[in-house]
């Protein structure tokens, strides 16, 4: 395939942005245009739910700064929307009624938030937390006082539930699952969260599930919510986070090929699709694993910009970027919480840490047999930085001595890596 003359971004998000730069980095000297759906500049999300609702001041989220695409000679166009993608002319037709034609182009469509049949977007006191509008709206109404309900009890979830306490709302949050971030930890971290959760005056319904919602005064919004086998809940605020849809619209229209695993775009390493002319990035991306054998679906900060990065080299026919090691952090409840790799059967874990002080400093060492797979670290990524070598290089660490406190663990890192040597 010959090199591209021009190349359409669908998508100004952190994926989309980052392939963007990395471009022209990369060498690409063509027509670039990156389109983006919303009015503002492409922007961070992992503030939303924490710096931009609890800030005095709204702080900048902006990825890169003003005039940094002009500068790069990169055509960004924002509040214009993708409408159809025309393969066979290799055009993007947009919702002001032109076509964008490109030689390569990159899907990095994100995704939606997941709505509740019963709670639509648009219901008086509902509230979905996807974009910088959103989060806007959000913070005007945790005031002091305001009974805020969170439907879902992951990452979005507990760091909004956070949020709306440091706001000095009372906060009630539930979630389907027995315990707290069930498929990410082990149980004595879920209990360690919950804990801290219930410390910050949380109240946690877990293992239960929303049955209705009932406005119960029109003029104020208040909601009623019933639950299965417990009393109902009202509600000045109602937050639902029950997770993320990708946005595959364009690509189902086009024929591409959906992974049924998980609903992605289905790629493989180069972040290709099945047309070698349109690959894919970012939260609807379905990308292949080579150390997994198997496709999968990421939606982090992280894997965003890496996916961004492999799909600039891809289209410009370039070896792909080496792969990071899977790597996530959340803020909540004045805590931060890192995790590196993935969590997986038969794993067991070593906590290295006192839970019960009143400044935990921790982290949960999944491995097998030494060898760590999987790690949550509270208050300690200098620690989990440490210890990245040794996952990247499956190097086993003595599970006795990390569980020991006194034994410093740059010196535990240092003999691991001696011991390979």
């Amino acid at each position: 395939m010959n090199p591209p003359a021009s190349i359409v971004i669908v998508g100004a998000g952190q994926a989309g942005s980052m392939a963007a730069v990395a471009l022209r980095a990369q060498g690409f000297e063509g027509r670039l245009t990156l389109l983006g759906r919303e009015i503002h500049a492409p922007y961070e999300r992992p503030p939303l739910s924490k710096d931009v609702l609890c800030a005095s001041e709204e702080p900048a989220t902006r990825i890169h700064p003003d005039g940094h695409y002009q500068s790069q000679a990169i055509d960004w166009q924002a509040g214009v929307d993708a409408i159809a993608l025309d393969r066979a002319s290799r055009e993007v037709e947009l919702s002001d009624g032109r076509r964008v034609g490109y030689d390569r182009c990159l899907l990095a469509t994100g995704g939606d938030a997941r709505e509740l049949p019963g709670l639509p977007r648009g219901t008086a006191a509902v509230h979905y937390l996807r974009t910088l509008e959103d989060a806007r709206r959000l913070r005007s109404a945790l005031t002091p006082g305001r009974r805020v309900v969170v439907i879902g009890g992951g990452f979005l979830g507990l760091e909004l539930a956070s949020s709306a306490r440091a706001r000095q709302a009372t906060v009630e949050v539930l979630e389907t699952a027995p315990r707290l971030l069930e498929r990410f930890m082990p149980p004595a971290g879920s209990a360690w969260l919950a804990a801290r959760a219930r410390q910050a005056g949380i109240g946690l319904h877990l293992g239960v599930r929303l049955q209705a919602a009932h406005a119960i005064d029109h003029t104020t919004g208040v909601l009623r919510i019933t639950r299965d086998d417990a009393p109902p809940l009202e509600a000045d605020v109602v937050v639902v986070a029950v997770g993320l849809a990708p946005d595959t619209r364009l690509a189902r229209q086009a024929g591409l090929e959906i992974d049924p695993s998980n609903g992605g775009i289905r790629v493989d390493e180069h972040c290709r699709s099945s047309d070698p002319a349109v690959f894919s990035a970012g939260d609807c991306a379905s990308q292949h694993r080579a150390a997994t054998g198997s496709h999968a679906r990421f939606e982090s900060w992280q894997n965003a910009n890496d996916q961004g990065r492999c799909a600039a080299a891809g289209m410009l026919g370039l070896p792909p970027p080496a792969a990071s090691y899977p790597w996530f952090w959340t803020d909540q409840f004045n805590s931060n919480i890192q995790m590196l790799g993935l969590p997986a059967t038969g794993l067991t874990y070593t906590l290295r840490g006192d839970p019960e002080a009143a400044e935990a400093r921790l982290i949960w060492l999944g491995h097998r047999q030494g060898v760590p797979i999987h790690a949550i670290a509270v208050n300690a990524g200098g620690d989990l930085r440490q210890m990245r070598s040794l996952f990247e290089a499956g190097l086993p660490l003595d599970p006795t001595a990390f569980a020991d406190t006194t034994i410093p663990l740059r010196g535990q890192v240092k003999a691991a890596q001696q011991r390979a040597s």
